[in-house]
């Protein structure tokens, strides 16, 4: 049985049931992906999964339940699964279903061609090859990756929403390990779209290169001077703190952003966007997981903090308005918050510009441990890092095996320039982060004495 076919199903025993208030939410995900290793295929993977999500409201209280089979048995069962939890929740929390007859962005899904198995497999051979000959340097350990998936959504409730959303997305991602006979370094490139339109040979050549300036060098000299943050750098910086702008974790205590909107928390310079339909996300999408209408919103402007992102529940909490940031990490979980695509607003000059501002310092090209050197809730971090020395306001020496410390909270506040370069490095799904080059003082380097 096909989603739609399921839909009237469950609608069907709604109304024998006598439930008026109700949803049905849907996700599916097909996908393919082929790796390679030295010079043969050594990885293929290939999946197609996804389910749905009924939730009712009876007596004032939501209850869920889940499945992965669409049949007219389980569209009966989910039904009456869903009331039955309703009817043993003692919560009086709010409870909210989207509203229909809303207005949506227009929206054309950048919907890719997917590739056959079989082009894919050819694909990530001939990428890998590219590879091993972008520079005599690489050398075995380096593999390349390609992937293709479809994503499905849709919801439908009982106050007339009926919306739908299909999107495709292809990759290739290059990863090249060099040596110089003394050493080892690699690096990581990847690139979105149609396949036959991807520069493989220019994807595999950055990524040697890259590796290659990561060869030598030593820990950064400890200290504290201008930091500046490459683009992925601060990208990955700002989607470990991403939390910290969710009304959830707001609402939880779990942010010092609680109670903050419309007062300073940065720099007058730093406008932090969130956008569902930035160029740059693969999977643009103009509703959210409650059928919310989504929207580009500068959650902080010239240092002043907006507004938190919300979805219907928190919202209603704060006794705002929905600011269409509902999500569902999987068909089945509960309904959460998360940006779209965040970014920094870049700047007006060139990174080489921003580097001659800084003088002297330590330019961070990629950060570790992530996870276990970053506190989300205090906003501290520890980071270990790589890069280069900036000296008379130009990148030169290597640096290495450093750690970069600081707040988050402090580090908003502390920047003094950002560049025009501003991507979206981690642009893989529905959910991105960008920033373009960062200047910021008040940061701890902990290297050699």
């Amino acid at each position: 049985m096909d989603f739609n076919a399921f839909k009237e199903a469950v609608i069907r025993q709604c109304r024998e049931k006598g439930i008026t208030e109700y949803e049905l939410y849907y996700q599916a995900a097909e996908s393919t992906s082929v790796s390679a290793y030295l010079h043969e295929i050594n990885e293929f993977t290939a999946s197609n999964e996804g389910g749905v999500c009924f939730r009712a409201i009876v007596n004032g209280r939501m209850g869920y339940a889940s499945t992965e089979a669409l049949s007219e048995e389980q569209a009966e069962a989910l039904v009456t699964k869903a009331a039955d939890n309703a009817a043993t929740l003692e919560t009086d929390d709010p409870v909210f279903l989207g509203e229909g007859g809303q207005e949506y962005e227009p929206l054309e899904p950048r919907n890719v061609p997917l590739p056959s198995t079989d082009e894919l497999i050819r694909t990530v051979l001939d990428s890998q090859e590219l590879l091993y000959g972008a520079d005599k340097a690489v050398i075995d350990g380096s593999s390349t990756e390609g992937f293709a998936q479809r994503g499905k959504f849709a919801i439908v409730n009982s106050k007339g929403l009926d919306l739908h959303y299909e999107n495709g997305v292809c990759g290739i991602v290059s990863v090249a390990v060099v040596s110089d006979g003394k050493e080892m370094a690699n690096d990581f490139q990847f690139q979105l779209g149609d396949l036959n339109q991807i520069d493989r040979k220019a994807l595999a050549e950055k990524a040697a290169r890259e590796a290659l300036l990561s060869l030598g060098g030593e820990a950064a000299p400890t200290g504290s001077y201008p930091v500046v943050f490459s683009p992925k750098a601060m990208s990955d910086l700002l989607a470990t703190f991403s939390d910290i702008f969710s009304s959830e974790t707001a609402q939880k205590g779990l942010s010092r952003l609680a109670g903050a909107e419309g007062t300073t928390i940065a720099a007058p310079i730093v406008t932090l966007v969130d956008d569902p339909f930035h160029p740059e996300n693969p999977m643009p999408i103009n509703f959210d997981a409650e059928g919310s209408p989504t929207h580009r919103k500068n959650v902080i402007e010239n240092g002043v903090l907006n507004t938190l992102l919300y979805n219907l529940k928190t919202a209603a909490l704060a006794g705002k308005k929905t600011t269409g940031n509902a999500s569902k990490s999987g068909y089945a979980a509960a309904v959460g918050v998360r940006p779209f695509s965040m970014y920094l607003q870049p700047g007006d000059m060139t990174e080489e510009e921003l580097l001659r501002k800084a003088g002297s310092g330590v330019y961070i090209k990629s950060l570790g441990g992530l996870h276990a050197g970053a506190n989300p809730v205090t906003g501290d971090f520890s980071l270990q890092s790589a890069g280069f020395l900036i000296e008379n306001g130009e990148k030169t020496k290597p640096v290495k095996s450093f750690t970069v410390a600081g707040n988050f909270y402090d580090l908003l506040k502390n920047i003094t320039a950002l560049a025009d370069n501003c991507r979206l490095p981690g642009a893989m799904g529905m959910t991105a982060f960008g920033s373009p080059s960062v200047l910021a003082e008040g940061l701890s380097i902990a290297g050699k004495a």
